[in-house]
């Protein structure tokens, strides 16, 4: 296999695992009647579910990019 192939396989199995993850953290919270419990488990869906988007922003053509934020009316973005 060349690179760009098993770096989009590496990317692919991070993704499934990161669903997987968060579809057993809403089962988890769906399943608890303990409220503190459901707080948490919601809290951990929602963190990971922004990994999960931000996660191909991170790597853009397989070097690894800094995710500015803008401030001040300056325009953010990806360097």
């Amino acid at each position: 296999m060349d690179i760009e192939t098993q770096r989009q396989n590496r990317q692919d199995n991070v993704l499934s695992t990161l669903n997987a993850t968060i579809e057993a953290a809403n089962i988890a919270k769906e399943a608890t009647y303990i409220t503190p419990l459901r707080a948490v488990f919601g809290t951990v869906s929602a963190i990971l579910t922004m990994i999960r988007v931000c996660f191909p922003l991170v790597y853009v053509d397989g070097l690894r990019a800094e995710i500015r934020l803008g401030f001040n009316d300056q325009p953010g973005g990806l360097r």
